[in-house]
């Protein structure tokens, strides 16, 4: 299932975006904006998961 393979990817994808944002926020010298964008992509990941999770189980009724 082609749909099921994305969401895995994505969700690997959500879980190293949030591996880096942790050590960033380990580290003092982490610059803010950096952070930032990590926040953002993270979101952006989270919101795409959602609406592919919403498209699956609206298929699936």
């Amino acid at each position: 299932m082609a749909v099921q393979a994305h969401l895995v990817e994505l969700e690997r994808k959500h879980r190293v975006l949030e591996s880096e944002l942790h050590e960033a926020l380990m580290h003092l010298s982490t610059d803010d904006l950096r952070i930032a964008e990590l926040k953002r992509r993270k979101l952006l990941l989270k919101d795409e998961i959602e609406k592919l999770k919403q498209s699956v189980g609206e298929t699936l009724h």
